[in-house]
């Protein structure tokens, strides 16, 4: 027995060692094979080329010295004529977009060549406007070396003026161009289209699916959405200065030349009736025609243009044989009110600019009761114009550069809508109409995502747990977010923290600054932030729903509890901040107060950095400066809710409070008069208005309150 034992125990020992021995070799020959096949494609890659290589792009060279020469054929192929119904669906590539961001458009610009036909003429002159316009591409933000990556490409062809190139060979050139493809995604520049007699109101090119950046377009020949509408650039305008004259000595002013007969017959009827139309044309002494006089068609008085632009309040702009006169930007250049005539004009950049704001419209078939719709307009319709002309022309139209930049910035909207501008930035200078409210839904505010409640706190421990204990009773609490301003000690170990059933988290800052309150962190997900000081523990939760249900009504502005005014001090003649106990208010301080988290954002990166350095280097003043801000881009009053002002710590010495000390006052009135002159006006809106629950002081009338625990003055 002990022998078969010893039998069976020996076999057992072989077939184990022969599994180790296999698995060994199974290991190693696997081991072998991983190396030999990494030494073969190392190999395989140097040897045969495989290795990726990486393009580099150089940025497009505008040397015009030694330009490369390129010979069109006479037999050379043609692009296909220009598709009359193009959309951004049917004739732009859109997934060619996006390789330079999700909001920016990538621009590629063909390298400069000299193209001549095969006698040697030059097929098209290189102008200096044309030049600017691929400098400002080449500098923009939008260019791109790298052809393939390109979301639109533009040709270096000069196609300005429909005089100074061939179309036949113009349009075998673009049909050579190595991205063409029927010109999808290119985009063509052109100011003056058309010639003699007919003048056409678009280039008269083979241009295929390309976008046409143009002016002359009319109704019939404007691609809506697709084209872009731009002015015909004027030489002229660029040496008009802002500089105006006292007062307006002609009511209206035409000064184009080239009127048509019927409608200058009606204008001379106008002025020999009326002196309110100074009819000017050229001055006919001499042969050859003096662009800078102009001469008044009753008496033959000389006036020098374009300085005589100045003179009008209106200007007339009326439709002749080319649809679009350069003497529009002289107009708008002088800042004098332009009055449109011409019914199926395409203004320039139509889809952003509003031309209503800068310019009257009259009908070409209504031009003889030009006096009687001109007097028609009011003072204040006429203030609105007159102000406005000067900014939209230095915003948009003053330079080729502004006007290629321009361009490029709506066709970056219309590939990136979501990335567009805001119809009042396009159009409602700051300067006249004030910053536009980023709140401007009139909706009421959903309460289900509640508020994120920010403490500031420095090392008043008992305070602010005390304080973290209160808020978490108040049922639209979110979150709290405690922002500790203290570099010196670091906050209490999570151990001694109250346990709360709400997230609570901890923000370090590096610098113990004010403005920290009002910094848009992250972790703020709610749009509503309460922001609070550690020593405010009074409030009761109703006063604080009640609080945020007040902001729900107006979330763009600020709600709260610690009101303030500002008052005009007769002897000191500057602004006073006033604390009294009164029914007017202008301020609600941020010690306790409801605003958007967006507020933190304006005041961490739009509110002017003058008034931010001030408050940090001044540890005081940044409530004021937050109602400043809200206040300016509203130009709301803020709001005061339930009747308490008694704000105190009962437990805090005064000692630690900041608004004990004596300069105080001072300097939060000197804060205000500081803040007036940074913003150049008085921002701050005065209102008697507080907001009470529905059923206050109704102790007897049977019915539950809402908020029953509203504290008292």
């Amino acid at each position: 027995m002990a022998t078969e034992t010893l039998l069976k125990t020996n076999k057992h020992s072989k077939y184990i060692s022969y599994r180790k021995i296999l698995y060994h070799r199974f290991f190693v020959g696997l081991l072998l094979f991983i190396v030999v096949s990494l030494v073969f494609t190392v190999l395989f890659n140097i040897y045969a080329g495989s290795s990726p290589r990486t393009e580099i792009y150089e940025p497009v060279s505008l040397d015009l010295v030694s330009l490369q020469v390129t010979k069109i054929k006479i037999n050379a192929p043609y692009s296909a004529p220009r598709y009359g119904n193009c959309t951004y669906w049917s004739c732009f590539n859109v997934y060619k977009c996006g390789r330079g961001g999700h909001d920016k458009i990538t621009i590629y610009i063909y390298p400069l060549r000299e193209y001549r036909t095969e006698e040697g003429r030059l097929i098209s002159q290189l102008s200096k406007e044309f030049y600017e316009i691929l400098d400002t591409i080449r500098h923009s933000k939008y260019y791109t070396a790298n052809p393939e990556e390109a979301c639109l490409l533009v040709p270096s062809i000069d196609t300005l003026n429909q005089n100074t190139f061939s179309s036949k060979h113009v349009s075998q050139a673009l049909q050579s161009l190595q991205y063409w493809n029927n010109g999808e995604n290119h985009l063509i520049f052109n100011m003056l289209p058309g010639s003699s007699p007919n003048y056409e109101t678009v280039i008269n090119l083979n241009t295929s699916k390309a976008i046409i950046a143009g002016s002359g377009f009319n109704t019939w020949t404007f691609r809506y959405g697709f084209d872009i509408s731009i002015p015909l650039y004027s030489d002229v305008a660029r040496g008009i200065d802002n500089k105006q004259p006292e007062q307006k000595n002609y009511l209206i002013i035409s000064t184009q030349e080239n009127i048509p007969d019927d409608y200058l017959a009606e204008l001379q009827n106008i002025a020999s009736s009326s002196n309110d139309l100074l009819l000017l044309g050229n001055c006919k002494e001499s042969n050859r025609i003096d662009h800078t006089k102009r001469c008044e068609y009753t008496t033959g008085r000389i006036f020098n243009y374009p300085d005589i632009l100045k003179e009008g309040m209106f200007c007339l702009v009326v439709r002749s044989a080319r649809l679009t006169q350069s003497v529009l930007m002289d107009i708008l250049a002088s800042q004098c009110i332009p009055i449109i005539i011409a019914d199926t004009i395409i203004l320039p950049f139509n889809s952003h600019v509003d031309w209503h704001r800068i310019s009257l419209y009259l009908p070409e078939d209504n031009i003889k009761n030009l006096l009687r719709i001109v007097h028609s307009v009011s003072k204040e319709r006429r203030g609105e114009l007159y102000w406005q002309l000067r900014w939209v022309y230095e915003k948009y139209f003053a330079s080729i550069e502004k006007i290629t930049l321009t361009t490029l910035e709506i066709l970056n909207e219309k590939v990136f809508p979501l990335a567009a501008r805001m119809y009042e930035e396009w159009n409602m200078p700051e300067h006249l109409y004030g910053p536009v409210n980023p709140l401007f839904l009139p909706v009421t505010a959903p309460k289900s995502p509640g508020f994120t409640a920010v403490i500031l706190t420095y090392d008043r421990v008992d305070s602010l747990f005390t304080l973290i204990k209160k808020l978490v009773r108040t049922p639209s609490l979110a979150k709290i977010l405690v922002v500790w301003n203290n570099q010196k000690k670091p906050p209490p170990p999570s151990s001694d923290w109250p346990v709360i059933n709400k997230p609570l988290k901890v923000i370090r800052t590096k610098e113990n600054k004010l403005s920290n309150r009002f910094y848009p962190y992250d972790e703020i997900e709610t749009e509503c932030q309460l922001t609070i000081d550690d020593d405010i523990i009074m409030l009761t939760p109703d006063e604080l729903e009640f609080g945020f249900d007040v902001w729900r009504e107006f979330p763009d502005r600020i709600v709260g509890f610690p009101s303030r005014l500002h008052v005009w001090d007769n002897v000191t003649a500057s602004w006073k901040y006033h604390s009294e106990w009164t029914n007017q208010i202008s301020m609600v301080l941020t010690g306790a107060a409801f605003h958007h988290k967006i507020w933190s954002w304006y005041y961490t990166y739009k509110m002017p950095a003058e008034i931010r350095t001030w408050v940090d280097d001044h540890f005081n003043c940044e409530d004021i400066a937050m109602n400043f801000l809200v206040a300016n881009v509203t130009r709301k009053p803020p709001i005061k809710v339930t009747p308490r002002k008694k704000f105190k710590c009962p437990e805090c010495t005064n000692t630690e409070m900041l608004s004990a000390d004596a300069r105080h006052m001072s300097q939060r009135s000197a804060c205000i008069h500081r803040f007036t002159k940074i913003y150049g006006h008085m921002a701050l809106q005065a209102v008697e208005f507080r907001a009470d629950p529905l059923q206050y002081r109704e102790t007897n009338s049977g019915v539950p309150q809402l908020y029953p625990d509203i504290g008292a003055l």
